[in-house]
């Protein structure tokens, strides 16, 4: 059936273009040969084509084109009295005794104009009488098109400043009520469209209606091309007389077109100057009117004026610009009840972008814009709506986006408000959004308040605010939220000790209580955090007591202490062990034995009591091992006690390698190279005996499962310490005995029960030449080096 109905208008608009084309083509000879009766009798025929009602607008407008066309020819004859020989005074009545009223009005129109240029009578007059014509078409289509053409013909002939056409001093105001009247009619016209067929085929005719709105809009071009339309002019009647017709037409596409624009058209100063009045008109809008869009682009284009230059900011303080704007948006949002939350925070997201541009250094307006959000936002349940949630991140990602500060953001008191109206989802992807504006400006967080502000915006990350979400993790954005977490905890810093003492201290608090997944990923930060403070406080002294007991490395160090011990409860022994060690060594630093002993005290324990894999126990005794032999702030007996517990766990590891690798790993807790003391050579030699009778226990075991010895490796390994421990002077490591561990690694590699493996062979080659190397060398260590034959 449609495509029936376009074929039928495809027909019709053939006949019609024929019909032009023919009349045309006789209206030509007429023109020809000076025949003005004819030409007139031509034109007529051709226009009445005009008066068919079975076209669509864009249908209608190719055939007004053609007539267009043949009209433009037609006034160039008009122009030329010495060719038709009649006045043109006779001629304007002439052409009005056409017999069909639109044939009639259009070559009124064509006469008109050529009557304003002859000047033989005043241009006001004929305009003011082709525009009252006019209203003899009140068909819609046929209607906008012919009063489209007087648009056209009169635009260049209006009265405005420095015109040729100009006469009395009111001449500007006469050109302005000519357009105004014009656009009023065309607009009733237009507006009248939607009531010309029957209800089922509304859709169509509001497309229709859609097409021919330029046909209107022109109307407002051209009043904003009048040079003489000033200010005061555009205040009191264009602009009122404009918005009547917006209003009282009560037509949504109307409304919403012509706003967009008056909008658009119009100078950016007239639109700063004239602010209440065009905001007046928003709340009386037909409630489906997309206002939200009308009052952004508003808002864009002042933004973009007050961007143009600095001069003109004053001039939005003088006419109180952001009052105003967000009064009518809380009029507008007050008038339309049923405007979805979307709508609103769109609004208010414009709003905010309109103060950040003209008014940065205004925190005050930025907080009042996110105070009303709040406030049409409260007392609804969370956001649902994911294009609400799109609007709530772009109001709150604003402000950090124009100061590039967080800190800034932290002062408004608002913002925590507004992101509680998120979902648990949304609020954790602006946490995110929040952290990465910090991490990508560098920004210094300094002082507890707003370190305390800050971790209340981002605790959809640190901890669980929807108890339903915790299964539904997803582990790599979570492993990413956490990460970030951390790096924020690395940017909070304070050169004052009391105030970063307290920062550590509200850090903690939030996020003590994120969780056993959150903790192995927010702790360690935390911990680093605090050691760098204790290093900055390790040469006070920590007996000094005032009003307020000062920060002091023993404080620091409880605090450590119940954190990390918060984190070995919830699975994760082996990162608090780690944790244990790193504050042994700032303890040792700071000179107090009884700390450092209480840590390593607590990574045994959690060695003994929580590590249980394998291969965890002996990276964990490593590093116990390691972290030990960097100790100097031990007494006799304090370290005696924790390198016995070393060296005891050691020796009860499961693997025979892993004990043999860690008993020797021992012998260096009895000799340190850099300390007075600490150079005890028979405890040396006794861990590096017990570990070759463990190596040489691993080889039996290897022959009596699988038939072979294993490796040398293990002999290679205690024959590097030997070379070690022998440089550095141990009287107790004697070339003898090293030439021993040759021989026998030597007689092993030969053993035909032994498996070859390169990387041995080549381990043992490279020590070979190392003592050879050494041999060479000459002096005290080639001396020393000499006894021993490879």
């Amino acid at each position: 059936m449609i495509l029936a109905g376009i074929e039928d208008e495809d027909k019709w608009l053939a006949e019609g273009i024929a019909g032009i084309q023919h009349n045309a083509f006789y209206m030509h000879r007429a023109l020809d040969s000076n025949n003005l009766r004819d030409a007139l009798k031509c034109s007529a025929l051709m226009l009445s084509e005009l008066r068919t009602s079975k076209l669509s607008p864009h249908k209608y407008f190719d055939l007004y084109m053609r007539a267009f066309d043949e009209l433009r020819k037609l006034e160039m004859f008009f122009k030329d009295e010495s060719r038709h020989g009649v006045s043109i005074v006779d001629l304007y009545e002439l052409v009005q005794h056409a017999g069909n009223i639109l044939p009639r009005l259009y070559l009124l129109c064509t006469v008109g104009s050529v009557y304003i240029k002859s000047k033989e009578a005043p241009a006001k007059d004929v305009l003011k009488d082709l525009v009252e014509m006019c209203r003899g078409v009140q068909h819609p289509i046929r209607g906008l098109f012919l009063r489209s053409y007087l648009a056209q013909v009169s635009r260049d002939k209006l009265l405005d400043l420095g015109s040729k056409y100009e006469g009395a001093e009111d001449t500007v105001m006469d050109a302005v009520e000519f357009v105004l009247q014009n656009f009023t009619e065309m607009n009733k016209l237009w507006v009248r469209m939607q009531h010309q067929g029957p209800v089922w085929v509304k859709e169509k005719l509001e497309k229709e209606r859609s097409e021919l709105r330029d046909l209107v809009g022109k109307n407002l071009h051209v009043l904003s091309q009048i040079e003489g339309v000033d200010l005061e002019i555009y205040r009191n009647t264009v602009l009122p007389r404009v918005l009547e017709q917006v209003v009282n037409c009560k037509d949504e596409l109307a409304q919403y077109y012509l706003m967009d624009c008056i909008i658009q058209v119009f100078p950016d100063e007239y639109h700063l100057q004239t602010l209440e009045t065009l905001l007046g008109a928003c709340p009386q809008l037909q409630p489906t009117v997309d206002v939200k869009t009308v009052l952004s682009r508003l808002m864009e284009r002042l933004s973009n004026y007050a961007a143009s230059s600095a001069d003109v900011l004053p001039e939005f303080l003088q006419v109180e610009a952001f009052a105003k704007l967000s009064s009518a948006i809380g009029k507008v949002i007050e008038a339309h009840v049923d405007m979805p939350i979307v709508g609103a925070v769109a609004l208010y997201v414009s709003l905010l972008t309109f103060t950040l541009h003209v008014h940065p250094e205004r925190l005050d307006y930025v907080n009042q814009v996110l105070g009303a959000c709040v406030k049409k936002l409260s007392g609804k349940p969370k956001l649902e709506d994911i294009r609400a949630k799109k609007q709530i991140v772009a109001l709150l990602s604003a402000p950090l986006e124009k100061y590039n500060d967080i800190v800034t953001a932290l002062t408004l008191s608002n913002y925590p408000h507004v992101m509680d109206c998120l979902d648990y989802e949304t609020n954790k992807v602006m946490a995110m959004v929040i952290i990465q504006s910090a991490m990508k400006n560098n920004t210094c967080i300094s002082t507890a308040d707003k370190v305390e502000v800050l971790f209340e915006l981002i605790k959809g990350l640190i901890k669980d605010l929807d108890e339903t979400a915790t299964d539904e993790l997803d582990e790599e954005d979570f492993k990413e939220e956490q990460n970030s977490v951390a790096c924020l905890v690395h940017m909070l810093y304070n050169d004052d000790s009391e105030e970063m003492l307290k920062i550590i201290c509200a850090v903690r608090k939030h996020i003590m209580a994120g969780g056993s997944q959150r903790l192995p990923f927010t702790v360690p930060p935390l911990i680093f955090s605090a050691l760098r403070l204790v290093r900055k406080l390790q040469d006070q002294d920590g007996n000094v007591v005032g009003e307020e007991e000062p920060a002091t490395p023993k404080k620091v160090f409880q605090l450590l202490n119940e954190t990390i011990e918060a984190l070995s409860s919830v699975s994760s022994p082996e990162l608090a062990l780690r944790l244990y060690l790193q504050c042994a060594e700032a303890a040792n630093d700071c000179d107090l034995e009884p700390v450092a002993y209480e840590f390593f005290t607590q990574a045994f324990i959690l060695y003994e009591e929580e590590v249980a894999d394998s291969k965890a126990q002996v990276t964990a005794l490593h590093l116990i091992i390691g972290a030990l032999q960097r100790m100097n702030v031990f007494g006799v007996e304090n370290r005696d006690t924790l390198t016995h517990k070393a060296t005891g766990h050691s020796a009860k590891l499961l693997k025979k390698p892993d004990q043999c690798r860690a008993v020797y790993a021992c012998s260096h807790l009895f000799w340190v190279d850099d300390q007075d003391g600490i150079k005890d050579g028979e405890r040396v030699l006794l861990c590096l005996k017990r570990a070759l009778r463990i190596a040489n226990a691993a080889q039996q075991i290897a022959n009596a499962t699988r038939g072979c010895s294993g490796p040398v490796t293990l002999f290679v390994e205690i024959l590097n310490k030997y070379l070690y421990f022998f440089e550095k002077g141990n009287p107790q490591i004697t070339s003898a005995a090293i030439q021993g561990l040759i021989e026998l690694i030597t007689n092993e590699m030969q053993s035909d029960s032994t498996t070859p493996d390169p990387a041995s062979d080549a381990f043992f080659a490279s020590t070979i030449r190392y003592i050879q190397f050494q041999k060479q060398k000459g002096g005290v260590m080639g001396e020393k080096f000499g006894p021993i034959k490879v």
